[in-house]
């Protein structure tokens, strides 16, 4: 909105400042935090009131967490507010790579939502049916998927590679919504101690602020060997907000936490950054940048395997978060430790751009 604005004006003055990527971006980080410190207390006032005991805990899980009790969920509410309004101030909304994340972000937001009321109602930690789940996530995904197919192609790239090593045409979007989906499900799974999710979210958003910007800058494209696609630079302003939102949230979700964030947020971080994923083509990437997530999602899929052929399990509990906090280890170690193990999947992960 602002962009147009600095364009009706020709960028006289100040208003030059908004050609800048690295302005608005930073616009976008202050922007989002200011929102979400603002709306915060309100937010979680109002959740307070609304759920009363707030979300289930499980109690076959550690005992420790039967202290948050009471503790209200749906604060991804307040992330995506915050997210979405900076968005909308800041980015070029001709840009259509922008309306394909925000169609995840809102959609996976939405399905989250419906999976925290459903388990606020009917004080369960189950939720929606994961197939109705999965069934509308595809389908918010594909949608997204194909909008971005049809601006970028469907050439697919691996790290260490120089140049696109396949040309999926249309079955890009079956791998595309995978990549979304498996994403934002990884991040939902993650999501089970204060500040866990949000700051390896963070990070990742962090490191893909620069991918995007040098995907969408031929000169940097060209001499590093990664694929160009223009417009795609924008998305940095997403990321910008991502940051800004989750550093607001992460103020009041620090331990002893006020407010959960619900598969309302985790589910649409995770989705949103599969989007951006998908536009630069850096799936791969991805996968190590958020490996911490990759690994949360596996320990679940192995545990549940091996159960159901052998009646035993590989992990004390899991996601492996809480295997971890079944060996003793107090909650904030268990997450400063996966929050370090993020950065340095992260820096792994921005060393591919180089190794071509």
């Amino acid at each position: 909105m602002l962009f147009w604005l600095a364009d009706y004006f020709d960028y006289a003055g100040l208003f030059n400042l908004f050609r800048y990527l690295t302005f608005r971006a930073g616009a976008a980080v202050g922007t989002a935090l200011l929102i979400g410190m603002v709306i915060g207390p309100k937010f979680i006032s109002m959740l307070r009131v609304r759920q009363g005991k707030g979300q289930p805990i499980r109690d076959d899980g550690p005992q420790t967490h039967l202290a948050k009790v009471g503790t209200p969920t749906m604060g991804g509410l307040m992330i995506l507010t915050a997210i979405t309004i900076s968005m909308l101030l800041w980015m070029d909304l001709s840009n259509v790579y922008l309306w394909a994340c925000l169609t995840v972000m809102l959609g996976f937001g939405l399905v989250g939502f419906m999976d925290d009321y459903d388990k606020v109602t009917k004080r369960s930690h189950k939720g929606v049916s994961g197939k109705v789940r999965l069934l509308f996530e595809f389908a918010i995904a594909g949608v997204a998927v194909t909008l971005i197919v049809s601006q970028t192609g469907g050439n697919l790239y691996l790290p260490f590679v120089n140049g696109p090593v396949a040309d999926l045409g249309y079955w890009y979007i079956v791998f595309g919504a995978f990549v979304i989906v498996s994403f934002g499900n990884s991040v939902n799974l993650t999501d089970g101690l204060d500040g866990l999710a949000t700051m390896p979210v963070i990070i990742a958003a962090l490191a893909f602020m620069m991918i995007v910007y040098l995907v969408g800058n031929a000169k940097y494209a060209e001499y590093l060997g990664l694929p160009f696609i223009l417009g795609v630079g924008d998305l940095v302003i997403l990321c910008g907000a991502i940051v800004g939102a989750g550093l607001a949230f992460l103020w009041y979700n620090a331990p002893p936490a006020q407010v959960f964030m619900g598969d309302t947020g985790s589910l649409a971080l995770g989705g949103t950054l599969g989007a951006i994923a998908v536009v630069a083509h850096h799936e791969f990437v991805l996968a190590i940048i958020g490996g911490l997530f990759v690994v949360e999602a596996l320990s679940v899929i192995i545990q549940v395997f091996w159960f159901k052929r052998t009646g035993k399990r590989v992990f004390r509990m899991a996601p492996i978060h809480h295997h971890f906090e079944q060996l003793g280890w107090p909650e904030s170690t268990v997450v400063i430790r996966f929050w370090i193990i993020a950065f340095v999947l992260a820096l792994a992960g921005l060393a591919t751009l180089k190794l071509r």
